[in-house]
């Protein structure tokens, strides 16, 4: 089945993309949700009639999306957490941590963009984030043991 998504879908696609999909995943799921529709030739046409008008208009988001992702590589994330025996954490560190840490720094970063590996440990680790469909950076930070 062949569908227009209408929003960015996590592991199948972005907005505007024209995606193949099993016909249970797209009738079931992704069409009642809102997230997609049918990609007939007349929405084909008119997709491609919005993203002509839109692409300049994508340049300046993408323009905004690097200067955040400038301001991103010049912080020093520093995530405090509380240790047990050795190096060991209470709990993890995640996607929500980090966030928490962007946002107390001044960046507003939703938690939905940010891709962690769940941390057990101190030390030092890289985040994911997707500011954009074309900008993605690596962040890094350091899980410190609380004071």
């Amino acid at each position: 089945m062949e569908l227009i998504l209408k929003q960015d879908v996590e592991n199948l696609g972005f907005k505007d993309d024209i995606v193949t999909v099993k016909n249970g995943y797209g009738r079931n799921f992704l069409i009642p949700t809102g997230n997609a529709v049918i990609a007939t030739s007349s929405a084909k046409k008119v997709l491609a009639e919005n993203v002509k008008q839109r692409a300049f208009k994508e340049k300046k988001v993408i323009d905004d999306a690097n200067k955040v992702a400038d301001a991103l590589k010049a912080l020093e994330i520093k995530i405090a957490a509380k240790v047990g025996a050795g190096d060991k954490l209470f709990g993890s560190i995640n996607n929500i941590n980090v966030a928490e840490a962007l946002a107390k720094e001044g960046q507003a970063i939703d938690k939905k963009f940010i891709t962690v590996t769940t941390v057990k440990r101190l030390g030092k680790y890289d985040a994911t984030i997707r500011l954009h469909r074309e900008v993605s950076i690596d962040l890094s930070f350091e899980v410190i043991a609380q004071a």
